[in-house]
């Protein structure tokens, strides 16, 4: 019984139970701009791929290819429904809502839309 006792204690002292004091070392490869790009690539697949292609890069079904969009066009697209004053749309259709819910996203979308 006396030997279950010990083990058990030394399970608990080596597995980083809050009553070890000994410290885990934790390492992430998640830094604040690898978030801000995963969060952009997955507001981008819920939200735009149904008119926009999974590549940005390439022409959708209904909208143009966003690859390189610049804050200010996603902003005033996405948030107020227009484009910036002055640019020529890709395409006329005029199709595309706008959707403001994303309006925390736009930097996270940008950062995306511009990546590799």
């Amino acid at each position: 019984m006396r030997r279950i006792g010990l083990n058990l204690f030394l399970v608990i002292a080596l597995s980083g139970c809050p009553f070890s004091k000994q410290k885990k070392e934790t390492t992430s490869s998640v830094t604040p701009e690898s978030g801000l790009l995963e969060r952009g690539k997955a507001v981008y697949n819920a939200n735009c791929t149904a008119c926009h292609n999974s590549n940005p890069k390439l022409p959708g079904s209904i909208g143009p290819d966003v690859y390189g969009s610049s804050k200010e066009l996603l902003t005033a697209r996405i948030v107020h429904g227009k484009y910036p004053d002055g640019y020529q749309p890709k395409r006329a259709s005029g199709a595309m809502p706008a959707l403001p819910h994303l309006s925390a996203d736009i930097d996270a979308l940008t950062k995306y839309l511009n990546s590799n």
